[in-house]
């Protein structure tokens, strides 16, 4: 299923196709709908790109505590 909005519809709302891109990805991925690189595909940004696009709604990056032991792990540090 493709979804349409049109010019009007875009124009009504004062904003470019990217734009709402990148809105609805930064949207689904504050709800937890997307993961970070789901929703910087959808949103079709590089990872600091969208990390920027964050920061200006003002949305926190999903960092976990089991986030943070996976990355130690990886590095070789064990705690």
């Amino acid at each position: 299923m493709a979804l349409i909005i049109t010019d009007d519809t875009l124009a009504k709302a004062q904003m470019t196709a990217d734009e709402l891109l990148v809105d609805l990805a930064c949207y689904l991925y504050d709800k937890k709908r997307m993961s970070m690189g789901q929703a910087r595909h959808l949103a079709g940004l590089d990872q600091i790109s969208f990390q920027k696009e964050l920061a200006k709604r003002d949305i926190y990056i999903h960092y976990t505590e089991e986030d943070l032991k996976k990355d130690l792990e990886n590095l070789g540090i064990s705690l």
